[in-house]
This record gives C-alpha cells, structure tokens and sequence, in this order.
C-alpha cells in the first residue's frame, strides 16, 4: 500500500487533558450517578469494559470533562503505554488521574481510531519511551504527548489502515478461540485415556 502523509504535531489537531483530579482514592458509591475509567479498565485491543467501571460522586470543584464516544484513553504510567479508542458510554464518565484523555478536534482530517493504531505501534511507541520519566515508574506528561509528532494520510487511506487493524484483531480472536478449543479437546483425550487404563486421577 502506498501511503503519502504529511508530518503534524499531535496537539494541533488533538485537545490532551488529564483525567478528573480525585483527591486520594477513588471512592465507590454504589448509587453514584458518575462512572470512573481507571487503568485497570482499559485494554488496547477490547477498549473499556463499562460493566466494570467504579461507581462514583464527583466532589471536587472542577468542572469534569465528560467522555464522549471517540474519545481517546491513553495509559500513561508504567511499563507499556497504550491508547484506545473508546465507544459511548453508557452513563455519565469520566477517566481517572493516571490515565489522559485525547480528544481530536472536529474537522482536522484526523481520525480518533487511526490515532490510537498509530499511538501504539512501534515507532511512536519508540519515541514515547524515550520521554518518559521517572525511577521507580515511568510516565508521560501531556506536555509530551501534545508536542508529539504523528504522520497523517488522507482519511481515506486511515479508514483502510484501521480497516486492516481491525481484521487483524478479530484474526487474533479466532486463532485464540481455535487454541482453546483444541486444548479442551486435548485435555478430555487425556482424561479419557487416563480411565480407560484406570489411572487414578489427582
């Protein structure tokens, strides 16, 4: 496929904020009107699980700034930095402090499924691992992810390009399916093979 992009700093085409500033702990109020989108939540490849979002009350003064589907989550701590794109939510949310929420801005020939692809693949993820920071943890500010440099086709050749990744994961889903299956078949052969030779089993 060939691809003609143009070179553009992320923040020229994309609003990067960090999530709701809880102050400690994130408090679980069963009744709460508000879910929260914490790291533990979020998977590159199946985006967020809302069924298992903590549930909450905002407290504090800031105004929050409510997840909208198409938004993006990307981790930012830890060993492995990663973006997703989220579908809508299906209640009031917003993310929690160790994650940051990209938003791409109406009308910037940039599309937000094609920025979390590019976000996560190798020569970004070069990039983003050489600005880290930290000892113990590494992490990334917003500071460094707005002055990040993405390559942007034309949105027809993002929409094959997310088409292709697409594939490629529901590819990964079946393989995965197969496998376990064919343990399943293995491990009732086993099974069967060990009572029909009366093998005692653990």
């Amino acid at each position: 496929m060939s691809i003609d992009a143009i070179s553009l700093e992320l923040g020229l085409t994309t609003d990067v904020r960090s999530g709701y500033p809880f102050r400690g702990a994130i408090e679980e109020v069963e009744a709460g009107g508000v879910l929260v989108a914490q790291m533990k939540d979020v998977d590159a490849s199946d985006g967020v699980c809302w069924s298992g979002l903590t549930r909450t009350e905002l407290r504090g003064r800031k105004a929050p700034d409510w997840l909208q589907g198409g938004d993006l989550l990307f981790v930012a701590r830890g060993d492995r930095f990663f973006a997703t794109c989220i579908t809508t939510p299906p209640e009031p949310a917003v993310c929690g402090p160790h994650l940051l929420h990209l938003r791409v801005r109406p009308g910037s020939g940039l599309d937000p499924a094609f920025l979390a692809w590019q976000l996560n693949q190798p020569p970004l993820q070069k990039r983003l691992h050489a600005a880290a920071e930290g000892s113990s943890q590494l992490s990334i500010r917003v500071a460094e992810i707005t002055a990040l440099q993405i390559a942007v086709p034309g949105l027809a050749q993002q929409a094959r390009i997310v088409g292709l990744s697409d594939a490629a994961q529901r590819e990964r889903r079946c393989l995965a399916q197969l496998v376990r299956n064919r343990e399943q078949q293995l491990a009732a052969l086993a099974a069967q093979l060990a009572e029909s030779a009366g093998l005692d089993t653990p």
